[in-house]
């Protein structure tokens, strides 16, 4: 890592905002004994909660609660670390963070705390960015992934990969560097069934990886078609309860609306659309240009259509304007009112569902397609909580290892397809990292963190 390593005192609110009973405000820095003497007038033992006064300037006392100091190396940043546990009211904890400012402390900014524990090995930047993940998390199947990422399981499955292309690159530049030992480093280590192995290994990780980006993003599904057609009534019956408006006029929905619903640990993020068709409404007009837009930015569009009447001419007008490449299930809306049972059909690899957004028949079959549809595999036991350059760096490193495969007979282009493999997946952990990257990260954890 090529980030110089910070020298100053920051300090910061550690809790969330609003009233609590417990406040926390942390400072980091180095040599902190005489900031907390100073502060409290007792000098704390290591990782030993003393009973304290926090006092003011004039020596009036601020607030009383439990101090902790954490020598360095062995704190959550790598330098000394100091705790104020006070009373959790806005105006106290201000106080307090005003009174470390004084002794020269400045305001930590966003995600600073880990970051430094990043600059100093204490964290590697998977782990890093899972601390984020962790807070952030919308399920508790995302909780479990994140933990297990802060942990560093997700961090030791890239290092292994790592070492084993390094021991592959060493025997292949070997060959190049010593011609005249004739090593046929090809036959003679199975670089070709050692490369194979790594491809499926790198594979492997990237799928658990896909499996965890849902679970952190969750899908972003729109429902899409007609007026009248059962769109907010299909909205409250995913959401549980009644979020949108449901009557028979047309055009009662002039704006989305959205609800966040979970199917085995996974967000759904629900958008309900303006029905879909001509207007001289303005206010209506303006919602359906909305629509769209949200159509655009769909993982999934559910295209709904009444059951009784069948795709008709608006239906296909509006599924020829759908984004192509952007999956779509096709809703069979009302099958009460139809007479026609609940079911999945498939139609040269398209599918529809028949339901009924009214009484709740073939939900779980629209649950069970979105599922399939997001490519969710099992429960998410073995899921990589993934950020989108994770995957990145991943689909990096496969295509990269495919390159050398296909270089072998050439070993100073295969030399030169495994150092890019190894520098994308070391992108991963922060060895191989740019600064620039760095601050976009740690300025979307919250201050304190």
């Amino acid at each position: 890592m090529d980030a110089e390593r910070p020298a100053d005192t920051i300090a910061a609110v550690a809790t969330a905002p609003g009233r609590g009973g417990i406040g926390v405000v942390r400072v980091s820095g180095r040599e902190l004994l005489g900031f907390a003497e100073a502060l409290s007038g007792k000098r704390p033992q290591p990782r030993l909660a003393t009973l304290a006064a926090f006092t003011d300037a004039a020596g009036e006392i601020i607030d009383q609660g439990i101090l902790l100091y954490f020598p360095a190396p062995h704190s959550f940043t790598g330098e000394d670390v100091l705790e104020l546990q006070g009373h959790g009211g806005p105006v106290v904890l201000q106080l307090l963070l005003s009174r470390c400012l004084e002794f020269g402390a400045r305001l930590a900014e966003p995600g600073e705390f880990t970051r430094r524990a990043y600059l100093n090995d204490k964290l590697d930047l998977v782990q890093a960015e899972a601390v984020a993940d962790l807070i952030e998390a919308a399920t508790a199947q995302a909780a479990r992934s994140a933990l297990r990422s802060i942990t560093g399981e997700f961090s030791r499955a890239v290092y292994a990969l790592v070492d084993r292309l390094i021991e592959l690159r060493m025997l292949v530049e070997a060959t190049l560097d010593f011609p005249e030992e004739e090593i046929d480093v090809v036959r003679d280590t199975d670089a070709a069934q050692r490369l194979a192995m790594l491809r499926t290994d790198v594979a492997a990780i990237r799928a658990r990886a896909r499996q965890g980006s849902l679970l952190r993003d969750g899908l972003h599904v729109v429902l899409a078609g007609p007026p009248n057609v059962g769109k907010s009534s299909l909205l409250n019956r995913l959401a549980g309860e009644d979020r949108a408006i449901v009557t028979a006029i047309a055009g009662t929905t002039r704006d989305a609306l959205r609800e966040t619903i979970q199917i085995e640990g996974i967000p759904l993020h629900v958008v309900d659309t303006a029905g879909l068709r001509e207007t001289e409404d303005e206010l209506e007009r303006l919602g359906i240009e909305r629509s769209w837009r949200e159509i655009g930015r769909a993982d999934v569009v559910l295209q709904l259509v009444d059951a009784g009447a069948g795709v008709a001419d608006p239906d296909l007008i509006i599924a020829e304007r759908l984004p192509a490449g952007v999956p779509r299930i096709l809703i069979y809306n009302k099958c009460d009112l139809a007479g026609l049972p609940a079911e999945r059909r498939s139609d040269d690899g398209r599918v529809s569902l028949v339901l009924s957004a009214k009484t709740g028949d073939g939900i779980g079959l629209l649950h069970d397609e979105l599922l399939r549809v997001a490519g969710w595999v099992g429960h998410g036991e073995d899921a990589i909580l993934a950020r989108r350059r994770h995957l990145e760096a991943l689909a990096g490193a496969e295509d990269h290892l495919g390159r050398a495969t296909a270089e072998l007979s050439r070993l100073e282009f295969c030399a030169e397809e495994l150092r890019l493999a190894q520098e994308a997946l070391a992108e991963i952990t922060g060895k191989f990292t740019a600064d620039e990257l760095l601050g976009e990260i740690f300025s979307r954890f919250c201050i304190g963190k």
